[in-house]
Formats: structure tokens, sequence, C-alpha cells
């Protein structure tokens, strides 16, 4: 009898060591720890942990399925709530959805958020870059690496979730470190990107464990005599209000925002302010805003993705479109505006495709105006091209290429 249960319990502890599991009543629990390694290994960007399916890696924006068990909600949550800050951890249990960043030993950094859904702990898991790219290798054009000059004023950075907002943010901030002895303050929820001190001081402020929310931590960090200030992302009036208030007295501020292009950006921190007030906040935007981005990543030739940026370099007639409301001119506002670093959406996938890293059929189906990206596509442009095999745009008249 004494043999036969042992041998039982060999033959379960066997069968969870070969499947990785532990013990929940009788029901073996699927470990998720091995998982982050898995996302490493195969240069993907995500990781989804899903209860009734597989976990799901992004790779160069599609999902792709591994081939292990499906998850419940006790799987997730047990194998990612240990993982989490003490922070953290306690926002989960209060109210069952919380973000973090945290440091896996030989594997680097992931951005962790740990919700339910239909009553069940779920988590997107983001790998976080070891170190801030340059602006040069993500491929942005001349006219965004000029926006870490300004001296002043608001610049927003617009796109859907996952288009590398981020990471661009992160880049012109890291063009500011090395160029100028300036004051940085970043307040972000959580810190993706780690900056080093250069030739600016940096401080990092995560909300959770250094400030309770952003409006807090902004109006700390405007008393400590910044000059470039970084908002993670404008969730929020007071924030905006903030930011505003604080380009408008002579500090650069970058922030970003899930729009999906430079009216949407504006409309969105108007249309977050009660009606009786947005003609107020309309004219103390005309004033801050200096420079509007938004991205998208598009599929690239070959494999992996490119972005594609519209900017608007805000000048008089833009001033004007913002406190009047007529946002629907701003489209010909960047194109009116090329010289001084202004450029449309068709101007950027034009390069794309002339350079021979998207297709015409994806950059069809992007532009806002597609008649306008075929007149560019067919005559002769000034608005630059990537020079193959560099990491810089050269301008000059382009030969039309449908490539």
């Amino acid at each position: 009898m004494i043999d036969d249960i042992n041998g039982d319990l060999d033959a379960l502890i066997s069968e969870l060591n070969a499947s990785g599991g532990t013990t929940r009543g009788t029901e073996p629990v699927l470990r998720v720890e091995p998982l982050p390694a898995e996302v490493v290994r195969r240069r993907g960007s995500d990781l989804l942990l899903i209860a009734g399916s597989a976990p799901g890696i992004r790779i160069d924006g599609a999902i792709v399925r591994l081939e292990r068990a499906v998850l419940d909600g006790f799987d997730i949550e047990e194998g990612v709530v240990p993982l989490l800050p003490p922070h953290a951890k306690r926002q989960f249990q209060e109210h069952g959805i919380t973000d973090a960043s945290l440091r896996l030993p030989e594997l680097g950094r992931f951005r962790v958020n740990l919700h339910r859904e239909r009553g069940r702990a779920a988590a997107a898991i983001r790998v976080l870059p070891a170190r801030v790219p340059k602006l040069a290798e993500l491929g942005l054009p001349p006219e965004v690496e000029a926006l870490s000059a300004l001296a002043r004023g608001l610049v927003l950075i617009g796109g859907a979730t996952g288009t590398g907002k981020t990471t661009t943010m992160a880049a012109l901030v890291d063009a500011v470190n090395e160029r100028d002895a300036r004051h940085i303050i970043t307040v972000e929820d959580p810190i993706e990107y780690e900056h080093l001190h250069g030739r600016s001081m940096i401080e990092q402020v995560e909300i959770g464990p250094d400030a309770p929310d952003f409006p807090t931590a902004l109006r700390s960090a405007v008393r400590q005599a910044p000059d470039v200030l970084v908002i993670g992302e404008m969730r929020d009036h007071e924030s905006m209000r903030i930011a505003l208030a604080a380009a408008e007295t002579g500090h650069l501020v970058f922030s970003s925002l899930h729009t999906t292009d430079i009216a949407s950006s504006i409309a969105r921190i108007c249309d977050s302010f009660p009606n009786e007030r947005q003609n107020t906040i309309r004219q103390e935007l005309a004033l801050a805003l200096s420079a509007v981005v938004t991205q998208t990543l598009i599929p690239k030739i070959g494999g992996g993705r490119v972005p594609a940026i519209e900017l608007l370099r805000v000048s008089y007639g833009a001033r004007q479109h913002i406190r009047k409301n007529t946002l629907q001119h701003l489209h010909q506002e960047m194109s009116l505006t090329r010289r001084l670093g202004s450029l449309t959406i068709e101007d950027a996938l034009a390069r794309l495709v002339k350079a021979g890293l998207i297709s015409h059929a994806d950059a069809v189906v992007r532009a806002g105006h597609p008649e306008e990206l075929e007149s560019i596509l067919r005559g002769s442009s000034a608005i630059g091209r990537w020079r193959p095999g560099g990491n810089s745009w050269t301008f000059g008249p382009l030969r039309p290429s449908l490539r």
C-alpha cells in the first residue's frame, strides 16, 4: 500500500517537473515565469496572457500563439503577481488593475499591465529595450530631430498603442541630454526607458513608488526648476492644464497622446475640459504649442516595421485655426509650412515608397489624401529621400518610383 502511494507520488512529481507546473489542489498550475525569456528569444515586443487561450507573442505587429497549454486566470495571477513591486501588488489587490516596470535577471526590463477581464486575471507584458535608441536608428526623418533643439513650448507625440510614441519621445530626450546642459524631469507610469546623466541632469519620477498621481508629480516638478519636462501620457485635464502652463512659462514640454492624426491630438486636449472652458483652453493651447507629431508603423518590405510620421510645426496660421477650432485646415497648414519643418503623412509615405522600404499598396491605405500621395510619387519633389545603407535623409529632386 505504502509502495503504491509512493509510486503515485513519484509519478505526479515527475509529471509536474516535466510540465514546469505546481499544484492547485489536484490540478497543475502552468508556470508563466519562463515566457518573458521566450519573447526575448523570438525578438517579440509583447507577451499577452489571457485566460482561455495559449500565451501569445507580438512579433512585427502580428500575434503568434505559443504551442503551450491554455492558461486560466489563476495561472496568470499566480505567475505575474509575485514579480510585481509592492506598490503594484497593492494596487492590483485594491483596484484589480495595475501598471509597473520590473527587471528580470539576465533578461532585462519589462512593462507589465495586470488587469481583470470577465473576472479573471490577464496581463500584457512589453519588452523594454536595454538602452535608449538614437533618433537615426529609428528611421525617423530629420524634421523630428529638430524638435529636440526647441527652447520652449509644448510638443505632442500622438499615435495608436504600440506605434513607438514612447520610444520617439525617449530618443528626443536623449538628444537633448547629449547636446545640452539642462535639467530634465520625466514623469511616467511606469518608467520605460532609463536615462543616464549626460550633459544634462535627469530625474525620472514614477507614479506609484515616487508620487501618487500625475497632477501631484507635475505640480512638484514645475517647482524644481526644470528646463525640460517629459510627461509619459496626459490622461486628465489637470495634467494637461499644468503642461500648458509650463510650456507658456518657458519650459520645453514633451508628452504623448493616444490619437490618430494631428487634428485629433489637438481636439483631444480641448475636449478634455468642460464646455465652458474650451474656448479659453484653445487660446492657451494656440500660444503654448510648438509642434505636433503623429506616427504609425508600417510593414517593411523584407520584414520588420518602419515608422511613418506627420509633423506640424505650429506657426501663425495653425495658431489661428486652433483658436477658431477649424482643425480641418491643419493638413493644408502642414503643406504650407514644409519649409519650417512640417511634414504631411503623404510626404512621409512617399519617401518610404521611393526608398523601397514599404509597398505602394500599404502607403495608399494609410494616406489621408491618396490623390496627394499619387501626385508626389508621380512628379519630382524636394521632400527628400532615404540614403540607402545610411542613417540620414538626403534632399533634392526624386525620380518617380512606384516600387
